[in-house]
């Protein structure tokens, strides 16, 4: 088999096809109107929880993201897990003491002090060990938390401020 064999079929284009993650929005609601049928179910109104999510995405602070919506730090925290979004504030082997705070297999005291973590961060990881996202609420924003700003890290003692 000789070059001209193995180039023959092959057509040469004067420009490429774009590339790239395709996003289709089918419905003219906005992220409160998608937000609302769930308001009952979140911790704060549907139009906080948009601002929340809209700040989030943008690339701000759990906590910022709070504070433009005018809730406290820890309700922003809660919107984004019901929401869909990973905000666990300990690490994997503090979600296996609060597992076990919650199945009553360890006293608070204990859980709290194997973790190490604030009162705050201690609510906050067994609100999320207790409480599922709530699936129809993150299909009718899906895509809005997939396409924030690039995957960031949070410093555990920034997700509370």
């Amino acid at each position: 088999m000789g070059l001209s064999d193995i180039a023959a079929g092959i057509e040469i284009t004067e420009q490429q096809d774009e590339r790239g993650v395709a996003t289709v929005d089918t419905t003219d609601a906005s992220l409160t109107e998608r937000l609302e049928p769930y308001e009952a179910a979140l911790p704060c109104s549907a139009e906080e929880a948009a601002t929340v999510l809209e700040r989030y995405t943008a690339g701000g602070s759990v906590g910022a993201a709070g504070r433009a919506a005018g809730v406290a730090p820890v309700t922003a925290a809660k919107t984004l897990h019901l929401l869909g979004e990973s905000v666990f504030p300990l690490g994997p082997m503090a979600r296996d003491i609060i597992t076990d705070y919650i199945t009553g297999e360890i006293s608070r005291c204990d859980a709290l002090e194997l973790t190490r973590a604030s009162d705050a961060e201690f609510a906050l990881a067994t609100y999320i060990e207790t409480h599922e996202p709530i699936e129809e609420a993150c299909t009718a924003i899906e895509g809005v938390l997939a396409g924030s700003a690039s995957p960031r890290t949070v410093r555990t003692n920034e997700l509370l401020r």
